[in-house]
């Protein structure tokens, strides 16, 4: 013969066993929604991190591509001079020039 205390208290009972079970699983999605912050968060560190690394590099390239120009300026500039200089001598390629006097003597 069944009656409805029995079956209150086998239902007051089971209500107990499962409590446990919910405070678990409330206690695993907790840590799932931090454990994915978590890794939220590491993805946007390395997004950042690796942008910063490009744009770096990008930096790097540009300045040593103008560091290049500079140089191929001046070696050009660099050449000129030495061709000018081939063919129009120094002032210390050149004797010193003496100029007689109106009177025809040359001073000494």
């Amino acid at each position: 013969m069944r009656t409805g205390f029995t079956e209150a208290i086998t239902l007051a009972r089971t209500l107990e066993r499962m409590m446990p079970v919910r405070v678990l699983i409330a206690v695993l999605i907790v840590l799932f929604v931090c454990l994915l912050a978590a890794a939220a968060d590491r993805a946007i560190k390395t997004i950042k991190r690796n942008r910063r690394r490009l744009d770096a590099t990008r930096r790097l390239a540009a300045a040593a591509a103008q560091g290049e120009a500079k140089h191929r300026q001046r070696k050009a500039a660099e050449q000129v001079s030495g061709a000018l200089t081939s063919v129009m001598p120094t002032i210390h390629d050149v004797d010193t020039r003496h100029v007689d006097e109106p009177g025809g003597t040359t001073p000494t």
